[in-house]
C-alpha cells in the first residue's frame, strides 16, 4: 500500500469526504475510464485498486490522524481552544452532551454515512472483475481480496457506528433506491466473509509488493469480531496472525514509526510517505510543540494536548501508580516523571523532556507556552495543559522548513492483534492465554505481570489498552462497544472535567504547578450516543427505512 501516487491520494481524500446522504443517486458512478481497459490485465486494475486503497486511509486519517482524534471525547486529550471553526469547539461540546448531540451535530461531526461511496466503488469494481478480468485466476482472486478487504473496512465503520445498515454487495443488478436495513448479526456476518475471503486469498507480505495481505485480513478480524462479540473467531484470527510470523518490536516507539521497509516485524498494516512525491501528511503540522515554531519565529502546532487524566493513567517502570493527591492543588514539587514507565516517556511530552536537542518549556512565558484554555481563543501553538504529544510525531522533522511529514501512520499492529486477543480469551474463560497476551504486552516495557482472574483481569486488560494503544483511535470506541461510555467517571465518561497543570516558572530553577481545569462544565455521554443517527438524506430518499429508535 506504500506505493500510492500524489494524485491516487489525493483523489481519494476528496471522494470519501463527500456527503452521501443521497447513496443511491451516486450508485452509477461517472468518473470510469473503460470497464474493459480497467479489467485487461492486471497491472491497469492494481492501478485501480490502488485508488480504492486511498479509502482505507481516509477512515483512518479522520478520526486518529487527522486535524480531529476521537481519544479528545474521552480523559485523553483536549483541543487547545473554545474558538469557533477550531477543532476545539464542537469536541468539547459533544462530549458535554445535551444541547450540542443534536442529530445535525452528530451527523457532521461523528457520522460516516459517506462511506458508501467507496463501498458502491469496491462493488463496482468487484462486479466488473467478473465481468472483464482477463487475468489469471490466481489473480483475480488476490484482486478480489483486495477489494473485499477494502470494502468489509469501510463497512466495519459503518458498523461500529450504527450496528444496523444497508448492505450491498457486487450484484449490481440488486441495487435500488429503497432498501431496508440488515440486522447487527447479517451485518458482522458480511464483514466476515469479506475478510474470511480476504485471509485465503490473499498473499503473505513477503509475496505482496506492499498491498494488501493476509496477515491484515486476519489481523483486522481480530479487530472486527470483537465489536461483533464473536470471540472464538478473534482467537482463531489472532492465532493465524500469529503463524505469520508477526511479533512484539523491542522497542515501543519503533512499534509505530519503524517502517515496514526498515523491517517492522509489529506492523501489519501501515501507510507510508513519500516527501519526494510530495506525498505527506499534516500531522507533525498539527502536533508538534508549539517551540518548534516559535523558536523560529513562526506560530503552529500544539493543535491539541495530552490531559492530566492521561497522565496519570500510567504505572510506574516498577508497577503500581503513583499518588498524584499533591499535584491536585497547586504545588512547587516537580511532578516524579522520571519514575513512570517507558511508554509515558515515548507518548507525552512534559515540562524538562528532552526535545529536538532542547527542553520541552510548556510554562507561562516558556519557548513552548501556556494559556488557558477557555480564554485561548487564538492558540498559537501553546498547551493548555501543560504537556505536548510525543507519540507518532516525528522529533527529526522541521515542520518549518517542511510543513508535511512522512513518518508512517501504521494502522494494525501486532500488539492490538494480541489485546484483542486477551480480551476474547477473558470472554471465553481462557484465562490463562489471556494473561499470556498481557504479560508480552508488559514485558516489552519491562512491567511486571502477575498472572490474574476475574475483574482483576479485566481490570489488567482495561488498563493496557488503553496506555499501549494511546492516540491510536481506540479508546473512545472501546468505551462505546462495552457498554460502559454512559457510566460515572472513571469507568465511563460522565459527571468528569478533563484537567491540566498550568506551570510558573519561579525565576529560580523551580516551577510552581497549579492543577486547573480544561472543561467549562462537566462531560456526559448520552446512552443515544451508542447509536449514531441516520442522515435525514437517506430518510428522505429510503421508504425502507425509519431513524434509529434512540433519534426519534
Amino acid at each position: 500500500m506504500k506505493n500510492i501516487t500524489k494524485i491516487l491520494l489525493f483523489v481519494g481524500i476528496l471522494l470519501a469526504g463527500v456527503s452521501c446522504n443521497k447513496f443511491f443517486d451516486d450508485m452509477k458512478p461517472t468518473d470510469k475510464v473503460s470497464d474493459k481497459v480497467i479489467w485487461q490485465t492486471t497491472k491497469n486494475a492494481e492501478y485501480y485498486v490502488n485508488y480504492l486503497y486511498d479509502y482505507v486511509y481516509v477512515v483512518v486519517a479522520n478520526q486518529t490522524y487527522g486535524s480531529v482524534m476521537t481519544e479528545a471525547y474521552t480523559d485523553m486529550f483536549k483541543y487547545s481552544s473554545f474558538n469557533a471553526g477550531h477543532p476545539g469547539l464542537f469536541v468539547s461540546q459533544m462530549a458535554y452532551g445535551q444541547p450540542y448531540t443534536e442529530r445535525n451535530f452528530v451527523n457532521v461531526y461523528l457520522g460516516a454515512w459517506g462511506r458508501y461511496t467507496g463501498i458502491m466503488k469496491c462493488n463496482s469494481a468487484i462486479s466488473d472483475l467478473h465481468t472483464y478480468g482477463q487475468m489469471s485466476d490466481e489473480d483475480k482472486a488476490r484482486l478480489e481480496g483486495e477489494l473485499r478487504f477494502t470494502r468489509a473496512f469501510m463497512y466495519f465503520d459503518l458498523m461500529k457506528r450504527y450496528k444496523e445498515i444497508i448492505l450491498y454487495d457486487e450484484d449490481m443488478t440488486k441495487y435500488q433506491k429503497d432498501k431496508a436495513i440488515s440486522s447487527e448479526a447479517e451485518g458482522w456476518e458480511f464483514i466476515y466473509q469479506d475478510l474470511l475471503y480476504a485471509a485465503n486469498n490473499l498473499p503473505e507480505r513477503t509475496a505482496s509488493n506492499g498491498r494488501a495481505d493476509k496477515g491484515m485480513a486476519w489481523a483486522f478480524m481480530t479487530r472486527a469480531m470483537l465489536y461483533a462479540g464473536r470471540y472464538e473467531d478473534v482467537v482463531t484470527a489472532a492465532d493465524e496472525v500469529a503463524k505469520l510470523g508477526y511479533g512484539l518490536e523491542s522497542d515501543y516507539t519503533a512499534a509505530l514509526m519503524k517502517t515496514t521497509s526498515e523491517g517492522n516485524n509489529e506492523a501489519i498494516l501501515q501507510w507510508q510517505f513519500d516527501r519526494g512525491a510530495n506525498v505527506t501528511h499534516s500531522y507533525d503540522y498539527y502536533y508538534t510543540p508549539g517551540g518548534d515554531f516559535a523558536l523560529q519565529g513562526q506560530k503552529g502546532g500544539g493543535l491539541g494536548t495530552p490531559t492530566q487524566e492521561m497522565v496519570e493513567s500510567y504505572e510506574k517502570a516498577t508497577g503500581g501508580f503513583i499518588d498524584w493527591t499533591p499535584w491536585h492543588s497547586t504545588t512547587k514539587i516537580d511532578p516524579p516523571y522520571d519514575q513512570l514507565e517507558p511508554r509515558f516517556h515515548a507518548t507525552i511530552l512534559y515540562n524538562g523532556a528532552d526535545w529536538k536537542g532542547r527542553q520541552i518549556q510548556p510554562y507561562v512565558g516558556g519557548a513552548d507556552g501556556w494559556k488557558q484554555w477557555y480564554n485561548n481563543t487564538n492558540p498559537a501553538g501553546e498547551t493548555t495543559t501543560g504537556y505536548y504529544l510525543r507519540k507518532m510525531v516525528d522529533e527529526g522533522h522541521d515542520v518549518v522548513a517542511n510543513s508535511g511529514g512522512v513518518a508512517p501512520f501504521t494502522i494494525i499492529r501486532y500488539a492490538e492483534v494480541l489485546l484483542n486477543k486477551a480480551e476474547a480469551c477473558y470472554e471465553l474463560n481462557k484465562t490463562s492465554e489471556a494473561n499470556d497476551a498481557i504479560a508480552a504486552i508488559r514485558g516489552r516495557v519491562g512491567l511486571p505481570y502477575t498472572p490474574k482472574g476475574g475483574s482483576e483481569l479485566w481490570d489488567a486488560i482495561r488498563q493496557e489498552r488503553k496506555v499501549e494503544l494511546a492516540f491510536e483511535g481506540h479508546w473512545y470506541w472501546d468505551l462505546r462497544r462495552w457498554g460502559v461510555a454512559h457510566k460515572q467517571y472513571p469507568e465511563g465518561l460522565t459527571g468528569y472535567q478533563v484537567h491540566g497543570l498550568k506551570i510558573d516558572d519561579n525565576g529560580d530553577g523551580t516551577f510552581t504547578y497549579e492543577y486547573v481545569s480544561v472543561d467549562n462544565e462537566d462531560r456526559e455521554f448520552q446512552e443515544r450516543m451508542y447509536r449514531l443517527p441516520m442522515p435525514d438524506g437517506e430518510l428522505e430518499n429510503n421508504k425502507l427505512v425509519e431513524q434509529y429508535p434512540e433519534w426519534k
